[in-house]
């Protein structure tokens, strides 16, 4: 489908012959960086990082002129009012493609070539000075002429006089687009084309804004390109894959999509992105080219608006081969998680949906939810008596509010107890465990330490601490975190376990029964008066007298279990699902840290996707890891956020969400079916 913009300009030759030598470079530069490598890029461009000298520019232009002076019209008369078609491919409004991408047809549309000859005729017609006067003079004798102007434009724009004729057949265009990225012009103009313009009435010519010159694009395929890291080739990793050891591979992505009512709910957040990008129908298919190009088997997704689940992405994902599962937040809310996996490549075993919020409890008020998944890896055919271990996928979302940890740690330990009941076996260890999600806390913070070290003592601490992600260190009031967390009546313990789910006591080890502690009676504690014991007599002045057969305090304390009793009050929280970070937070070529979202400008990780691994010691509070069943195989890169800046922040034409996507690649050790 070929969409036609007509646009209908009357300003002076020469600032005229300068904007649209400047639209004509700037739309070369676009095609060659989308379609050329980096290598011929540098070669084309190389001088022209910034602008071309004026030299240049004349000579280029001249070129371009040369070509169409065949087909140049021979009348000398020339109205004053011409007509420059603009003819854009919109293929991309079919698809998933992405919008700016599409722009690379424009170099190779039949159309356009057909009518390349025409605009170069009609752009040098333009550029001749008898133009100018004659426009001028035409518009003097036109005062009541109706102008059109685009949809939506501002006051004071350029309005441009057009005939009944004219009117009929063409779609305006706000010039101030021209001066937006070519993506969002490329979108403007195919969503202008569609609708009739509304029409005002004519304005002075003085009141006329000038027409600049487009500014040189970004080029975003450059700025925000992400290696590949391929981490299975490292010593590390080659020494534990043996030869014999086959893995069956796949990867995971997790990826905050930013809600579309989210948005329309915070454009105070969103001031510096052109409302164009921010558009759903703009979002979507380059939401989906990315999903497409990176190919995941297991997809975490998060802020997934539940009538844009259930009405585009479900059955986009069915068709390119997923098994899909959503869980919408609770309440008012209209967002959730989804978490999708490739049916060919697993089947579910078992799906645990989570609800954190809990009538009556204060610490779980709020209305985050989860999803915890058992998957089966299916082998391909033909490998015999092989079998792998099944896989626990989770995706959540946590709680955002900054000053409420104590709130973000009880959800999260409620998320690991799930995990625990899920991912056991039988035999009281876990099967792989990759946990996907928004976390709303940066690394190292308390809540990131206690996920990764296992551990973490809590009484006392300051809520707004536990996130890291602001600092009200100066407020006067703080909320402080209490033991115990929750309480009991949830059912989790401070290991992070289902109670009905617990390990069952050793054998042998005692209960703290009555008949046990009647054993103490007669120790050298209870045998001894206190002194602020008031002295009664008949009551208080009395001493037992430990019996003869009794046993010594000694014999009790060997005979007693040798655990430390640990009280439920202690402040410290716990669990055994050993996980450890896919990603560093840290890019050592660029000296800077990671990050994967920029509210308001900066730049943070709240992203995360952590895998299980075996433990092998401790360093000054932190846990070191090594790989185990699960293997990290590779993973894309992260971006600083000096980088995001330079593409004006996220999101921006080319990323369509305001947090980057996580991808990983694993591999899980496939082990041969014994006999028996």
């Amino acid at each position: 489908m070929i969409g036609t913009v007509l646009c209908y300009v009357l300003l002076p030759a020469a600032r005229l012959f300068q904007a649209l030598r400047d639209a004509f470079f700037t739309c070369r530069k676009n095609v060659l960086l989308a379609k050329s490598p980096p290598t011929q890029i540098e070669g084309v461009f190389a001088a022209t990082r910034g602008r071309l000298v004026p030299e240049e520019q004349e000579g280029l232009l001249q070129k371009w002129l040369d070509e169409g002076t065949e087909n140049l019209p021979t009348s000398e008369s020339v109205p004053a009012v011409r007509k420059l078609s603009v003819t854009l491919t919109s293929d991309w409004l079919e698809g998933s493609e992405l919008l700016m991408t599409s722009l690379s047809d424009l170099n190779t549309s039949p159309e356009v070539t057909r009518c390349a000859d025409q605009q170069l005729s009609e752009l040098n017609a333009l550029t001749s000075s008898e133009l100018q006067e004659h426009a001028v003079a035409e518009l003097a004798r036109l005062p009541g002429e109706e102008t059109v102007t685009s949809a939506g434009s501002v006051p004071g724009a350029a309005e441009v006089p057009q005939t009944d004729h004219q009117t009929a057949d063409s779609a305006g265009i706000n010039v101030e687009v021209l001066n937006d990225d070519p993506a969002v012009l490329a979108w403007s103009l195919a969503c202008d084309a569609e609708t009739v313009p509304p029409v005002f009435p004519a304005q002075p010519i003085q009141d006329a804004v000038p027409f600049y010159p487009v500014p040189t694009e970004v080029p975003y395929h450059e700025i925000l390109w992400r290696d590949w890291e391929d981490l299975s080739v490292q010593p590390c990793v080659l020494e534990q894959i043996s030869k014999n050891t086959s893995l069956f591979e796949f990867r995971v992505m997790s990826y905050n999509i930013l809600a579309q009512d989210l948005v329309e709910q915070g454009l105070d957040l969103y001031v510096h992105c052109h409302p164009d990008i921010l558009n759903w129908n703009y979002r979507l298919p380059n939401l989906l080219q990315e999903i497409q190009h990176w190919d995941p088997d297991v997809l975490c997704l998060q802020e997934v608006q539940e009538n844009h689940y259930w009405e585009q992405l479900e059955p986009t994902f069915k068709e390119m081969g997923f098994a899909c599962f959503y869980k919408r937040r609770t309440g008012t809310k209209t967002d959730g998680c989804a978490v999708c996996y490739k049916h060919s490549r697993f089947q579910l075993i078992s799906l645990s949906p989570i609800e954190y919020f809990r009538p009556g409890l204060d610490i779980l008020n709020r209305d985050n939810v989860g999803l915890v998944l058992l998957l089966q890896p299916v082998l391909p055919e033909g490998l015999g008596l092989k079998a792998v271990s099944p896989l626990c996928v989770a995706n959540t979302h946590v709680l955002f509010n900054p000053r409420r940890g104590d709130i973000k740690l009880a959800q999260v330990a409620l998320l690991l107890a799930e995990i625990d009941k899920i991912a056991r076996t039988a035999e009281g260890s876990y099967y792989p465990v990759i946990l996907c999600g928004d976390l709303n806390s940066v690394p190292d913070s308390p809540l990131y330490k206690f996920i990764r070290n296992g551990e973490l003592s809590y009484h006392g601490m300051p809520a707004w601490k536990v996130s890291g992600q602001e600092d009200f260190s100066q407020q006067l009031y703080s909320r402080k975190l209490l033991a115990p967390l929750w309480p009991t009546s949830l059912g989790v313990t401070d290991k992070c376990q289902y109670v009905t789910l617990c390990q069952p006591k050793k054998l042998g080890r005692r209960e703290y029964s009555r008949d046990f502690l009647l054993q103490f009676r007669f120790c050298d504690v209870a045998c001894e008066r206190p002194p602020q014991l008031v002295l009664l007599e008949g009551v208080t002045d009395a001493k037992p007298d430990r019996p003869a057969h009794w046993p010594k305090p000694a014999a009790l304390v060997k005979d007693c279990d040798p655990q430390p009793f640990i009280p439920r009050c202690s402040g410290v929280i716990q669990h055994s699902l050993n996980l450890t970070s896919v990603y560093s937070h840290f890019l050592p070529q660029r000296g800077r840290p990671e990050v994967t979202t920029m509210p308001m400008g900066l730049g943070a990780t709240v992203d995360y996707i952590f895998y299980s691994a075996e433990p092998v010691e401790s360093k000054a509070g932190r846990r070191l890891y090594k790989d185990g069943a699960l293997k990290l195989l590779g993973r894309l890169s992260l971006l600083s956020e000096d980088v995001l800046l330079m593409a004006n922040g996220l999101p921006n034409p080319f990323c369509s969400s305001d947090h980057l996507c996580l991808l990983a690649s694993f591999g899980l050790e496939i082990s041969n079916l014994r006999e028996n």
